[in-house]
């Protein structure tokens, strides 16, 4: 016998009410009520226009060597805009490549020593690329807890199982690979932390990932240019440049002055990237004026690799003194610095006051922090003097709010 409910008809069983339609001005008041909480936590970003004569001193950017400004790359570039256009017109497949991404990604390589580049649009997509295209439903991702956002949206867009390792812990990174169901694996780092300007433990990261049989990803965008044997990265620092199981990422955009991004590796490595990363097979390649300043960078950084020595000289000076000024600043191990603020509004304000004073510094709050503690950073230019350091640490130390000493 069948249920008895079975017997009634569809119409019997009432449908839910549909919801009443909003008005067109009414669609996306969501987001006013979003922005009154992110008010509220004090978390409002807003665009600010500079000026090019903008006389503030700059430790807010990542111009680590100094070079964005620098005649011969600013020169080049516009040499570059001048023979090859505004635009590179298409994709790096169809019109996008020039002869100077070609002498860029040769070039780039040769100083990283890898066997192979590829240059991107921007950083960003260049960890979007190789976390998608160098993984699969069958790989387990390690990623470090600290790790940048675009490693982070990399990995979510990688299909892969993702375990999100404690940071700069290497036991747990060999554990977690250990016990791991999939047949491959890529562990996944920063070299250079940008919120305190830590380094990765990559020695013992690269044993690690050798004992289980993975992959070691490093995206080196605070390395390349500050680290290792006149900038040559963090890579070569660790002995690991060239290596047949690692793969660098980087952008162009800090130390060489310009804008673009770099996926560095094995030639097999780089071509699957050619043939299968989305985010270069479908984007528009990187500007000639972009390419040439980034190629006349990293000439200039090759003749004169003592730039790489100056920038950490200057992480190291900025951070003693505003030590010695009382304040809470980290151990740079390359050319971010960072100095503790009381909570996310009086970074803010901090920020605001120094500006006010003449020096524009970074202001690192949640959700951009990981460990939730706001800070302010300090980019550690290779071509400041020392009397613009002492005025730097000056500016901060006197603007510093209650609660930054630990009062």
């Amino acid at each position: 016998m069948n249920h008895p409910l079975a017997a009634e008809p569809r119409s019997a069983v009432p449908a839910p009410a549909p919801a009443p339609a909003a008005a067109p001005a009414q669609v996306f008041d969501w987001l006013d009520q979003t922005a009154a909480m992110r008010a509220e936590a004090g978390l409002t970003r807003t665009l600010r226009s500079r000026a090019a004569d903008d006389p503030v001193l700059d430790l807010a950017g990542n111009d680590y060597l100094g070079l964005t400004r620098h005649p011969v790359v600013t020169r080049a570039a516009a040499d570059a805009a001048l023979r090859w256009g505004g635009g590179s017109t298409g994709s790096r497949l169809v019109t996008g490549t020039t002869a100077l991404h070609t002498e860029l990604e040769q070039e780039l390589a040769e100083f990283c020593g890898t066997e192979a580049a590829l240059v991107f649009s921007s950083g960003y997509t260049a960890n979007l690329a190789a976390l998608t295209a160098l993984t699969d439903p069958d790989t387990l991702i390690v990623s470090d807890a600290y790790n940048h956002a675009s490693l982070i949206d990399g990995c979510r867009l990688s299909r892969a199982d993702v375990h999100r390792a404690p940071h700069s812990d290497p036991a747990a990174v060999a554990e977690a690979l250990a016990d791991r169901a999939q047949p491959r694996a890529l562990v996944v780092t920063d070299s250079v932390f940008s919120v305190d300007g830590d380094a990765a433990p990559l020695p013992a990261l690269s044993e690690a990932v050798r004992a289980h049989g993975a992959a070691l990803l490093v995206d080196d965008a605070h390395g390349l240019g500050v680290l290792g044997p006149g900038g040559t990265g963090a890579l070569a620092a660790a002995g690991l440049a060239g290596q047949p199981d690692t793969v660098a990422t980087a952008t162009l955009s800090k130390s060489l002055g310009s804008q673009g991004g770099v996926v560095l590796g094995p030639r097999r490595v780089i071509r699957h990237l050619t043939e299968t990363a989305r985010t270069f097979i479908f984007d528009t390649g990187l500007a000639p004026a972009a390419a040439g300043a980034a190629l006349a960078a990293l000439r200039l950084l090759r003749a004169e690799p003592a730039r790489a020595e100056r920038a950490r000289e200057v992480a190291r000076t900025l951070a003693r003194q505003l030590t010695a000024a009382g304040l809470h600043s980290c151990e740079p191990e390359a050319a971010v610095v960072s100095v503790r603020a009381p909570g996310p509004e009086a970074a803010v304000a901090w920020a605001a006051d120094c500006r006010r004073a003449g020096l524009a510094v970074g202001c690192f709050r949640p959700p951009s922090v990981p460990d939730g503690i706001s800070r302010l950073r300090l980019t550690a230019r290779g071509d400041l003097t020392d009397g613009q350091i002492a005025e730097a640490v000056r500016i901060v130390a006197e603007l510093a709010p209650a609660g930054a000493r630990g009062e």
